[in-house]
């Protein structure tokens, strides 16, 4: 770059020298003298020297003449120079920034007429902008706008596109290397374009179109009458036809023998999903009529669309949220298909082990269900782990702000909850009973008709429902009677106190024959009577028997000691209370008379 800037310089100093001999010759020709006369009266011996000085210093005159007239013209073509080189370097560095550097549209009427990228006068390309948008729209305004009037002004440094003595636009030349071309060039090309949109401006603006404007809002207005009074003449109509079915073709529907919805409710329900449908299309007609209004005069135009993009967007985000999210919603398809067959074929196990066609070594059936429920938490837990990222808004900081409160609210207040849960499972394991089981749990007694993770029910004889927590029965003594009665036989007891003067042997037989009448007494093994103390008035005789109903324990026990008075009274044997005392001085026996007998 440097030599070819040397290069340009010697041709130039060339050219001088060869304008300045021209210029030389030029003048001798022309008869300028070369020597200045001046008369003077000196001596004759000193007129030769006298000129030959004034010739030299001519000379030395015309010689400097020259040399200054040289140096100005290369001053000059440096200056020259310099700025072609610097309009060549702006240029490339323009170049090379016009593919990063977005230029600054001027926008009128939601319109954009042309881009600037440069400075000027301290004004950013934004502000240039903006302030050329609103000249150019505050000139649309005018009644008596003429378009073509618009001309340009152009100075040694900008170049204006004016209307009357209003400044529009400015170009420099800046703008034109932005433009490749020059600013004149530029301003008369743009200048086009701002004069056919305010031709299009005027147009908009003229009386005629807003007459059609004020014409079109009119009958919008009507059209959005007409369609609500359309929706309530068809809400009337939808209501009459739903009454219709009444007692036509609507029929309650049932849960097994609970009606859930008679045809009365249903009429109800019906005519409630017409009055919010006729709302929601109401709704739908104004989110339609109210942006079309706003939108037929420029003035609110802008309006329009900022009312429909408050229901668009939400609208567009949710779509475009759905669709995003196909790929994962087939995702959780997938997996909770999985999980429902595998669970599936889980129950199919458990039911098959519960009803004894499948056995297992050492697993009894009675674990098989609970078994099961365990298993099926245990997956439903893992399919929720596994589901959990794919959810929407999973990854977002409410979402997992609101997993740990509800983490931290489930581990306080839980402890009780997750102790009982842990009972129950202990306590299934340990087959303790069974739904159904005759216990006794410290001093309730009754049958289990309820298991749960939490609490076990027990129902007493007397129809009272006892709601005990696993953790009070893992930490309490529990009797099954039925568990006895179905694997060994539960043995019943009674105690009976006969005087000395009564044959134990005697007394024995009359009790086993009393168990042997009691409904409920199994004869094999035979009852047995055992000698549990001899006291100092009478001894001691219990009844055992075995017994298979542990349900029926009470009514077995009523039924025995009936049976014993009974045998005893047919032998004539009394039965003597504790410390009971008997003077025999001729007073009548206390052995009861025969029912039948006293009747008679």
């Amino acid at each position: 770059m440097r030599k070819s800037r040397y290069y340009v310089l010697l041709i130039l100093l060339l050219l001088i020298g060869s304008a300045s001999a021209q210029a030389v010759r030029s003048n001798q020709q022309a008869g300028t003298p070369d020597t200045i006369l001046i008369p003077v009266n000196v001596p004759a011996d000193t007129d030769s020297v006298s000129l030959a000085k004034l010739k030299s210093q001519l000379e030395a005159a015309r010689l400097n003449e020259a040399n200054m007239q040289m140096e100005m013209e290369i001053l000059k073509m440096q200056a020259y120079a310099a700025d072609s080189v610097k309009m060549v370097q702006q240029r490339l560095r323009i170049d090379s920034l016009r593919k990063v550097t977005p230029g600054v549209p001027v926008v009128v009427d939601n319109d954009t007429l042309f881009y600037l990228y440069a400075k000027r006068g301290g004004y950013t390309p934004q502000q240039r902008a903006a302030m050329d948008a609103e000249a150019i729209t505050e000139l649309s305004k005018r009644f008596n706008l003429h378009p073509d009037s618009v001309y340009i002004e152009s100075t040694d440094i900008v170049t204006d596109l004016m209307y009357e003595d209003k400044v529009l636009v400015s170009f420099t030349d800046q703008d034109g290397l932005w433009a490749n071309c020059s600013r004149d060039q530029l301003a008369a090309r743009e200048r086009q374009v701002i004069v056919q949109k305010l031709k299009q401006l005027k147009e908009e603006h003229s009386m005629w179109q807003y007459g059609k404007r004020i014409g079109l809002f009119i009958l919008v207005i009507v059209g959005q009458s007409l369609l609500f009074w359309l929706t309530f003449w068809l809400y009337k109509k939808v209501k009459i036809r739903i009454r219709k079915l009444q007692d036509t073709r609507l029929k309650p529907v049932k849960i097994q023998d609970y009606v859930l919805l008679n045809t009365q409710k249903q009429v109800s329900l019906l005519i409630f999903i017409a009055n919010i449908g006729r709302y929601v299309v109401m709704l739908l007609q104004l989110l339609i009529t109210v942006p079309l209004l706003f939108a037929i005069f420029p003035q609110t135009k802008s309006l329009a669309y900022t009312i429909f993009s408050y229901i668009w967007n939400p609208v567009k985000s949710i779509l475009l949220g759905i669709v995003d999210y196909i790929p994962n919603l087939f995702t959780i398809i997938v997996i909770y298909y999985a999980m429902k067959y595998l669970i599936k074929g889980l129950r199919y196990l458990a039911s098959e082990i519960d009803s004894g066609h499948l056995k297992i070594h050492g697993f009894y059936p009675d674990w098989a269900m609970p078994t099961y429920h365990i298993f099926r938490f245990m997956l439903y837990a893992f399919m929720i782990a596994m589901i959990y990222p794919y959810l929407p808004g999973a990854n977002s900081d409410i979402f997992k702000g609101v997993s740990v409160f509800v983490g931290l609210i489930v581990s306080l207040g839980s402890s009780s909850v997750i102790g009982n849960v842990i009972a129950g499972m202990v306590i299934t394991y340990m087959r303790p009973f069974k739904i159904g089981d005759r216990i006794k749990l410290n001093d309730t007694t009754g049958n289990v008709i309820e298991k749960t993770p939490l609490v076990t029910r027990i129902k007493t004889p007397k129809n009272e429902l006892v709601t005990i927590p696993n953790s009070f029965i893992m930490s309490s003594h529990t009797v099954n009677y039925s568990s006895s009665a179905r694997n060994y036989g539960l043995i019943i007891h009674g105690e009976v106190t006969i005087g000395y003067d009564a044959p134990w042997r005697k007394v024995h037989q009359l009790l086993i024959d009393a168990a042997l009448t009691t409904p409920g007494v199994e004869p094999d093994p035979e009852p047995f009577v055992l000698e549990t103390s001899l006291s100092d008035w009478y001894p001691v005789y219990q009844i055992n028997a075995y017994i298979k109903e542990a349900d029926k324990l009470a009514q077995i026990y009523s039924d025995l000691y009936q049976n014993i008075q009974d045998k005893f009274n047919e032998a004539g044997v009394e039965i003597m209370s504790p410390h009971y005392m008997a003077v025999r001085n001729g007073n009548a026996s206390t052995i009861p008379k025969d029912d039948s007998a006293e009747q008679k």
